[in-house]
């Protein structure tokens, strides 16, 4: 199976075809790179420490926030390689907290995480 693509969040304008999204558990997403491995996109560097310890491995990116694409059917792409599942992982803060742009969340501002499995299907 095809590794999985992995970021703190999904642009909706990247949905161009159909898609289910479904909520999933940290030891499904774990489960899931574990055993197809993941290519990540991870976009924002104030929650990557965090990610790390919730996640077990490292999300980090040879380079900063590379840019998703879509292939001739639709499907996301990056560096040249398509996926037909993203799986998205977005910390819930504490209530009234937003984290400033460039600034480290650290791990007591997060109360838990969001994780979503888009799989993309047929039209």
């Amino acid at each position: 199976m095809p590794p999985i693509l992995l970021g703190n969040s999904f642009p909706l304008s990247l949905i161009r075809r159909a898609v289910r999204i479904d909520q999933r558990t940290v030891a499904e997403l774990r489960q899931a790179v574990g055993e197809r491995g993941c290519v990540s996109f991870w976009g924002h560097g104030n929650t990557l420490e965090a990610a790390k310890t919730i996640l077990g491995f490292d999300p980090t990116l040879p380079s900063l926030r590379p840019a998703l694409t879509l292939n001739g059917d639709g499907f996301p792409s990056l560096n040249g390689a398509v996926f037909e599942e993203v799986w998205v992982l977005s910390p819930d803060y504490r209530e009234g907290f937003r984290p400033a742009i460039g600034c480290e969340v650290t791990p007591d501002q997060i109360v838990g995480w969001q994780i979503l499995r888009l799989k993309f299907t047929d039209l």
